[in-house]
């Protein structure tokens, strides 16, 4: 089973659309393209990538599209609409018609109010994400997951992944938030259908190791199963922690104790399975 990186981006700061980008970041703040990626997937025998949305805004997917066009390793792209408003329906339907197009992911971290996706007038999008068969990449933190579940729950058919683990706050752990965080997945894991991202975790930890991360991991596939559990990268965020290198490392110790098959799933048949590559 050929393996997948299910999420990456590309950027280019002068864009002028990547509102959360600290643009004194030198690691963050600078353009990032496939021949900067091409060489690690090479390195690491991965063959397709899942391209996602880092700008809140169309024009930003449809450049994400236009990088898909022209690279074979691009395998789908995760963009953006406008929940809050209901006329982006049509740039929805626009995009399902591209081939690699998968879905959307709103940046509801960034978002002030937790309580925004439960508001009546974005409910159209969930709606129109399932009439259109199209997926939701759920990008969140802890204190999201109540809210989650919520939104889940009202639309069991929706095709959801969560992002990066839900971004369980390892470098504050507590057992408190800790036993917060893992019973909020589980109740996602047992109650829904959702899929989930062993991914961006390394950049929720200061001074990060194998170990530190390891009760995430494997509460993860606890829950989950590998079956429903996809390897990402989220290069190049994660350099801000650590290199492709290295979280491509650790993600293998920590899934070490899987068959052989089980990890198949995990580093690329899941993705394969969920957005349909």
């Amino acid at each position: 089973m050929e393996m997948i990186d299910a999420h990456q981006h590309y950027w280019h700061p002068q864009r002028g659309d990547y509102d959360w980008m600290p643009m004194d970041n030198a690691i963050l703040a600078r353009p990032y393209a496939p021949a900067d990626l091409e060489p690690m997937l090479a390195k690491h025998g991965i063959a397709r990538t899942v391209l996602v949305q880092a700008a809140a805004t169309v024009n930003e997917t449809e450049y994400m599209l236009g990088i898909a066009d022209a690279t074979p390793s691009v395998a789908a792209v995760v963009g953006w609409i406008d929940f809050e408003r209901p006329e982006d329906r049509a740039h929805l339907e626009r995009l399902a018609r591209h081939p690699k197009f998968a879905g959307v992911r709103p940046m509801i971290q960034d978002i002030p109010d937790d309580d925004w996706m439960l508001r009546e007038d974005v409910q159209w999008g969930y709606r129109a994400l399932v009439e259109l068969d199209v997926t939701f990449d759920a990008l969140g933190f802890p204190r999201h997951l109540a809210n989650f579940y919520k939104i889940l729950t009202r639309y069991p058919d929706m095709r959801v992944v969560v992002d990066h683990c839900m971004k369980p706050q390892i470098r504050n752990h507590s057992p408190e938030s800790f036993a917060h965080w893992a019973d909020g997945m589980r109740a996602i894991a047992e109650d829904t259908r959702a899929f989930c991202k062993l991914s961006g975790i390394v950049t929720e930890s200061d001074g990060w190791t194998p170990e530190k991360l390891q009760p995430y991991a494997q509460h993860v596939l606890e829950v989950f199963g590998p079956e429903r559990v996809m390897w990402g990268s989220d290069w190049p965020v994660c350099r801000l922690e650590a290199s492709y290198d290295d979280w491509r490392a650790a993600a293998e110790a920590l899934t070490g104790h899987l068959s052989a098959d089980a990890r198949a799933e995990v580093f690329g048949g899941t993705a394969a399975r969920f957005y349909r590559l």
